[in-house]
């Protein structure tokens, strides 16, 4: 079994916990999507970049309306979701050229989830060998291209007509 080891992410999580608010409530009614990070916009969700990538490409699909529970999402808001999730996986794949791609929620601390008062939907483009030494020895992870260049690719085929 392959282990994938994320240290430099507690620095993250910790942040998070320090922050008033909701970064996913708060950033959509800011007039800034490039420096936020926001790439495309639907009328019940946005997909955003993920600031502390795992993987370059990491995105996150987002409800606008503030929710935790899976249950209380509607029916509307899961089916722009996943609208969203399928648009992200189709640009990711021309984009960035992948070898595999993960999508996963987690619900509350315990499985993983960062932020835990807002759900949100996780895509990580996967690669042969994304997982080395670096982030375990090092602790430091290798992402091979800035946050800007994979907006401007990503941004560019989300928002084509």
């Amino acid at each position: 079994m392959e282990n994938l080891w994320a240290p430099w992410r507690m620095r993250y999580i910790e942040s998070v916990e320090d922050e008033k608010g909701c970064i996913f409530c708060d950033k959509p009614e800011e007039e800034n999507d490039r420096e936020n990070l926001i790439l495309f916009r639907s009328d019940f969700s946005f997909i955003i970049m993920n600031k502390f990538p795992y993987n370059n490409g990491h995105l996150l699909i987002v409800p606008y309306r503030h929710e935790a529970d899976f249950m209380n999402l509607s029916d509307d808001e899961l089916k722009d979701i996943n609208r969203l999730i399928k648009k992200s996986y189709s640009a990711l794949g021309e984009a960035l050229r992948p070898h595999g791609i993960n999508i996963g929620v987690n619900l509350g601390r315990v499985a993983g989830a960062g932020i835990e008062n807002h759900i949100h939907y996780h895509i990580v483009p996967r690669w042969d060998g994304d997982t080395n030494f670096m982030p375990v020895i090092g602790q430091t992870k290798v992402i091979s291209q800035g946050l800007e260049e994979t907006y401007d690719k990503l941004f560019s085929l989300l928002n084509e007509s």
